[in-house]
């Protein structure tokens, strides 16, 4: 117990005193377990791994349908949750298909029914939207 409160002073006194030391070997161990999770970047202060966190997260050009489809919809579409007409269902598809292209797109776009607007895919783009509509379209024919 008093090793830890010793770590404890010890890392609280370098934050707020600007002052480097020495831990020992064990007191290295316990600030190494209690070090914070995550850091706060803020706006205006360099924050490499942050940014290299969010490059590497973000998407580098338009996804593949069959991508989205396989982490967005097939929830709903593989199971007919909600009456959603199950990819591949060429009866449920058909009256729908007969509707237009443009019809499917804008309905998965905009919901309909229990369907929510964009479905579940709330980061795609329109373009990436009609690509998967076209993708499960062809699917279910």
């Amino acid at each position: 117990m008093k090793t830890t409160v010793k770590a404890i002073t010890a890392m609280l006194a370098m934050v707020f005193a600007g002052t480097v030391w020495s831990l020992t070997p064990a007191e290295e161990k316990i600030a190494e377990r209690i070090k914070p999770v995550g850091e706060v970047c803020v706006e205006g202060q360099e924050c490499k791994a942050a940014q290299s966190a969010v490059a590497a997260a973000a998407p580098s050009g338009p996804r593949e349908p069959a991508d989205i489809y396989g982490g967005k919809c097939f929830a709903c579409h593989d199971t007919g949750v909600a009456g959603a007409p199950k990819k591949g269902d060429v009866a449920a598809w058909a009256p729908r298909i007969e509707q237009g292209i443009d019809t499917l797109v804008s309905h998965a776009i905009n919901g309909i029914k229990n369907m929510p607007a964009r479905g579940t895919c709330s980061d795609c783009t329109d373009d990436e939207i009609k690509a998967t509509v076209e993708f499960i379209v062809e699917q279910s024919k």
